[in-house]
């Protein structure tokens, strides 16, 4: 499973990078307004940091088909080939990812509440689809077993097509679907980090060590070796 980091603050996407095997940063046009910068100078910088290997994810801001598409080139342009362009699962949309994967523009099909909605930006040709987990949850319904029957119809379907999924609460929602062989998941720093928050492991490393020094009086095996 690709893991993708759901934010633009940029000392938080540095320090996940440094420390973490992470794919690539997810952005919507909320996430660039709560960082309260320049939308241009700051997917710059991301762009910078992540650098051409790595994906970034953008979104397209019109509503109509047309204004996606002329969207979609300029993102492009600006970030480099290795960007995919975020376009609303709705009926505009579905056209504008139909001409965009004619023009070899990669997108990803968002803001999916449903699985219809993933089947029809997957059969227009999207790269990906982001179902909202959480969002879905909170609308009464179960988002990881939404998702997990988005995945069905994209193998069923031979679909080429990943699920990039978002808008997580907890770390036991994305252990979930990548037990279930989802295709990516795009998270905030902090989920990311409680994959590994746990105390127990904090203390297992540290015994570790103090046994270490208490039988050497040293702090590493290279002052032994």
């Amino acid at each position: 499973m690709e893991l993708y980091i759901d934010d633009a603050n940029i000392e938080a996407i540095k320090r996940l990078i440094d420390l973490y095997p992470i794919d690539g940063v997810t952005t919507n046009p909320s996430i660039l307004a709560k960082a309260r910068k320049d939308p241009k100078e700051l997917l710059s910088e991301i762009r910078r940091i992540i650098g051409e290997d790595r994906i970034l994810f953008v979104q397209a801001l019109p509503l109509d088909a047309k204004g996606m598409i002329e969207d979609a080139k300029k993102i492009v342009e600006s970030f480099g080939s290795n960007t995919i362009v975020k376009i609303p699962s709705i009926p505009e949309g579905f056209k504008a990812i139909k001409e965009l994967k004619k023009e070899g523009i990669r997108t990803c099909g968002t803001v999916v509440y449903t699985p219809l909605q993933a089947y029809l930006a997957a059969k227009a040709g999207a790269s990906y689809v982001a179902p909202y987990v959480n969002r879905i949850d909170n609308m009464g319904y179960d988002g990881v077993a939404v998702v997990k029957k988005i995945q069905n119809i994209l193998e069923n379907n031979g679909f080429d097509c990943k699920i990039l999924a978002a808008s997580f609460k907890n770390s036991n929602q994305v252990l979930e679907l990548c037990e279930y062989g989802v295709g990516a998941a795009t998270c905030s720093a902090d989920v990311i980090d409680s994959f590994v928050n746990n105390a127990a492991i904090d203390k297992a490393v540290d015994d570790f060590v103090k046994d270490f020094e208490k039988l050497t009086g040293k702090h590493s095996m290279k002052e032994v070796l």
